[in-house]
């Protein structure tokens, strides 16, 4: 697999749009209601995408020019890590979890927190990450994890 993980540019909106929704019809559905995977949806318009471009860290895993996954990092906190269901299992988002981990570090964070969805709760605890608390937006449940990070 050739993956390369890169910054965000501009152009990547649409692209990372795609991947979110995908990834949240295809895989969180399992564990939320269509109601509250369209809610969640709407917040990752490429419009919605584009505004956190600039107030975020933002990474994006391409293989063969083509974006396969996403991660972004917004001070201490991990957000928004997606990985197209066509690709999930393969590496993707330790890969991108790496390159924040290491943004992090080099920024000086000690612990990283992330608000993990349902579905990705075993993904973040295999990386280090321990559960801390639940917390419900609305009927939306997010495992809030926390991992420090050795400097």
């Amino acid at each position: 697999m050739d993956c390369q993980i890169r910054s965000v540019t501009l152009d990547d909106s649409t692209a990372i749009s795609r991947v979110v929704i995908a990834a949240l019809r295809g895989t969180n559905s399992q564990d939320y209601s269509p109601d509250i995977i369209a809610l969640v949806e709407r917040s990752f318009a490429p419009e919605a995408v584009s505004a956190l471009l600039d107030k975020r860290k933002v990474f994006v895993a391409s293989l063969g020019g083509t974006i396969a996954g996403t991660a972004s990092l917004d001070g201490n906190v991990v957000r928004s890590v997606f990985v197209d269901p066509a690709h999930q299992g393969k590496g993707i988002g330790r890969l991108l979890m790496d390159v924040i981990h290491a943004t992090a570090v080099s920024a000086g964070v000690g612990a990283l927190r992330v608000p993990s969805s349902i579905t990705a709760q075993t993904f973040y605890a295999a990386l280090g990450y321990q559960r801390i608390r639940d917390e419900f937006y609305g009927a939306e449940r997010t495992i809030i994890m926390e991992k420090p990070l050795a400097g």
